[in-house]
C-alpha cells in the first residue's frame, strides 16, 4: 500500500479547492470537494484559527483520510479573549485577563497534545502560557495562579467533568 501524507495548514472551516490545498493534492487524483468538506466540518470549531490538517492518501485505492491537529495554545487563548495578540512586553504590559473557567476550556481543547494527566494540570500549562503572553488571570500574575491551582483554591471552578 502506497501512501502519500500531505501536511498543511488551514483556515479553520475554510478550506477551498485553490491553493495551498488544491495543488498539494490536486496530483493525487483523489476527489478534491469530498476532501474538502471533511477539512471544513473537523476543523468548524477552529474558525479564524490557522490549524494543522494531514491528508493521508492510499494513492493505489485513491481513499484518504483527514486528521486536525488544534492551534497552538496561544491561538486559543487569543481567540477566547477576542484580542488579535499578545503583549510586546509582557513583564510591563498587560492586554487581557483569562477567567480560569476560560483557561480550562483551552485545557479542554489542546489536552491530546499537552503532557498533563488530568485537568487541573492541563489549566497549569495554558496559565503558565499566558505569563509570555501578557495576559493576567483572575486579574492576578499566571504564577500566582498556578500554585493557587496548586493549592487547591480553584478546585470548585475545575470540576474533571464539567
Amino acid at each position: 500500500m502506497a501512501t502519500e501524507t500531505i501536511e498543511i495548514l488551514i483556515d479553520g472551516g475554510k478550506a477551498t479547492p485553490g491553493p495551498p490545498l488544491g495543488p498539494a493534492i490536486g496530483p493525487l487524483g483523489i476527489n478534491m470537494m469530498q476532501v474538502v468538506e471533511q477539512i471544513n466540518q473537523k476543523t468548524a470549531d477552529f474558525e479564524g484559527m490557522k490549524v494543522p490538517v494531514k491528508i493521508i492518501v492510499d494513492t493505489s485505492t485513491r481513499e484518504f483520510e483527514v486528521t486536525v491537529g488544534t492551534p497552538p495554545t496561544t491561538a486559543l487563548i487569543m481567540d477566547e479573549l477576542k484580542i488579535e495578540k499578545g503583549s510586546q512586553d509582557p513583564g510591563m504590559d498587560k492586554v487581557a485577563d483569562l477567567k480560569i473557567e476560560q483557561a480550562l476550556k483551552v485545557a479542554r481543547m489542546k489536552f491530546d497534545t499537552l503532557l498533563s494527566a488530568d485537568y487541573k494540570h492541563a489549566t497549569k500549562e495554558v496559565v503558565g502560557t499566558c505569563v509570555s503572553m501578557g495576559i493576567t488571570v483572575e486579574g492576578k500574575d499566571p504564577r500566582e495562579v498556578q500554585k493557587e491551582i496548586s493549592q487547591g483554591i480553584y478546585d470548585d471552578r475545575l470540576v474533571e467533568n464539567s
